[in-house]
């Protein structure tokens, strides 16, 4: 029996694709934990994807896509194991400033392999 891997390479890479696009990266290819948490329209377009997720990917691997009650930030989840295809995803600590109100948050930073 052949893996999913190897039998739906170019529907993962399709999948992958997409996300970034819903992702929406900035020209230094990052996001913010920040922007994620508060933009549901993202959060719903990645929801949408996970029948398609659990097709072409081994959802067993995925805590997000066998339990999602289970998991805090299913789209986070989802995006760091898809895009790991073909990026190397790092964060670090980061800090916004809105209306005089710092606010702590995170930064993924999206490195092609």
């Amino acid at each position: 029996m052949r893996l999913k891997s190897e039998l739906y390479k170019n529907e993962q890479i399709t999948l992958m694709n997409k996300i970034i696009e819903i992702i929406k990266l900035d020209k230094d290819n990052s996001i913010t934990l920040f922007d994620l948490d508060n933009n549901k329209e993202k959060q719903e377009a990645i929801h949408k994807l996970i029948p398609e997720l659990r097709k072409f990917f081994s959802f067993t691997k995925v805590k997000s896509l066998s339990y999602p009650e289970q998991v805090k930030r299913v789209y986070l989840s989802i995006i760091r194991f898809v895009t790991k295809l073909e990026y190397n995803m790092l964060s670090c600590d980061y800090t916004i400033k809105l209306d005089n109100t710092i606010i702590r948050t995170k930064k993924y930073i999206f490195i092609k392999k």
